[in-house]
């Protein structure tokens, strides 16, 4: 797991090798005790749950950084370090 941005209290992942269980590119986040795995790039909820206001950011975030999520996630499942992506000001 490569923690990729951090902002709001919500922590964003992509997981090394992770394309057997969702064979798409998505990426994982955390806030508190809620945790989501959500599509790249269209910011869709395959799984989990969110507060609202919270899914919101997070799909505001990946539509500003959906080239660099792109990137990492090809890096990513080919076992290779991600670049850390600016947070959500």
């Amino acid at each position: 797991m490569a923690i990729v941005s951090m902002f709001y209290g919500i922590i964003v992942s992509i997981y090394y090798l992770d394309n057997k269980q969702h064979n798409f590119p998505h990426l994982h986040a955390k806030y508190q005790e809620n945790e989501i795995i959500i599509s790249i790039p269209e910011g869709d909820v395959l799984d989990g749950s969110f507060p609202v206001n919270k899914l919101k950011l997070l799909q505001a975030w990946i539509e500003i950084h959906k080239d660099e999520l792109a990137a990492d996630w090809e890096l990513a499942v080919n076992g290779n370090n991600v670049f850390q992506i600016e947070p959500l000001k």
